[in-house]
């Protein structure tokens, strides 16, 4: 009978290290913008509310969550938006080489250009990408009145980034424009004063993002993707990588998608499942999106009621879902 007791209280310290060992913490990357911040909290409040396991989240640039999930170490555990091919060169060190990383079997369809207001095709005939590189559009879109016209290009820290500085470059635009980078959220606040004034404003643009909701914009026209005149070293490569860089066409569209550190496999199985399987639909992202910048709602209230209202796809991510 002391034999039996012994192995049952052995038995039982083994299930509850194994049930703690199997629900550790986990910590959910939070890129910069909009959409990888909502995605966070979408899969935070997954894991905590019907996996019912501990998480945190961790702000930094893609470079910093692709290492610390390599690391496997629990710092940081889930990029929570993956777009590819920008991101490829992390996904191929990461992912396709050592095989530390994971992507999501489901994705959404991303888009992404040089944007401008409405007003600046209809009054000023700005339709394509080309119809930045001239006097006209150096004068048109001069904010701060250097001579000099103005493309917002992105935020640092962004893979897309370094594409469309690249891509200034070889559009012959950066002759009359100067590419900028700075926060997204500086730069929105900027651009409120500048459609409401109407005034001359290019920017990097992509979707699923709110602006498509909130401003009447375009996406300028380019070339269609060629992958002949589309070659993109980024930093992390190569430290030349802007001179060994060409982008002169069109982007292709953008899978989007979530990775997750192959570690939690072991520390924590049942997140991992739910990663592997995890999808979005990219009109809800920006509907999303929408509600938590535009209309400033927290974030959290916004997902804890998209995850009540969906149910039934939260359900086929954690695998329950029925025919």
């Amino acid at each position: 009978m002391k034999k039996l007791t012994a192995f049952t209280t052995s038995l039982a310290l083994v299930v509850v290290a194994t049930s703690a060992w199997a629900q550790e913490k986990v910590m959910v990357g939070e890129p910069s913008w909009p959409g990888a911040k909502i995605m966070s909290r979408v899969i935070g409040q997954v894991i905590e509310t019907r996996l019912g396991g501990e998480v945190g989240y961790a702000p930094g640039a893609n470079a910093v969550i692709f290492a610390a999930m390599d690391g496997g170490r629990g710092d940081i555990d889930v990029h929570p938006d993956v777009w590819l091919p920008n991101q490829s060169s992390f996904t191929d060190e990461y992912v396709d080489q050592k095989g530390t990383v994971a992507l999501s079997s489901g994705s959404y369809e991303g888009r992404a250009g040089i944007c401008v207001p409405n007003y600046m095709v209809e009054d000023h005939n700005i339709k394509s990408i080309f119809d930045l590189a001239t006097p006209m559009a150096q004068e048109l879109f001069d904010s701060d009145g250097d001579g000099m016209g103005e493309v917002w290009v992105g935020a640092s820290g962004w893979a897309s980034t370094n594409t469309f500085k690249v891509r200034v470059r070889d559009y012959g635009i950066e002759t009359f424009l100067t590419p900028t980078t700075e926060d997204e959220t500086v730069f929105y606040s900027r651009l409120k004063d500048q459609i409401d004034q109407k005034k001359g404003a290019a920017f990097y643009c992509y979707a699923p993002h709110y602006v498509h909701a909130l401003y009447d914009v375009t996406i300028l026209e380019e070339p269609e993707h060629d992958p002949e005149t589309y070659k993109m070293v980024q930093p992390d490569q190569d430290a030349d990588w802007y001179n060994k860089s060409h982008v002169s066409t069109g982007e292709p569209v953008k899978t989007v998608t979530v990775a997750h550190s192959k570690s939690l496999e072991q520390r924590n199985p049942a997140a991992a499942s739910f990663l592997s399987d995890i999808d979005m639909n990219a009109n809800q992202l920006s509907a999303l999106t929408y509600e938590v910048v535009v209309k400033g709602r927290d974030t959290d209230e916004v997902v804890a009621e998209w995850i009540a209202a969906n149910s039934d796809t939260v359900d086929g991510w954690l695998g329950l879902k029925t025919n």
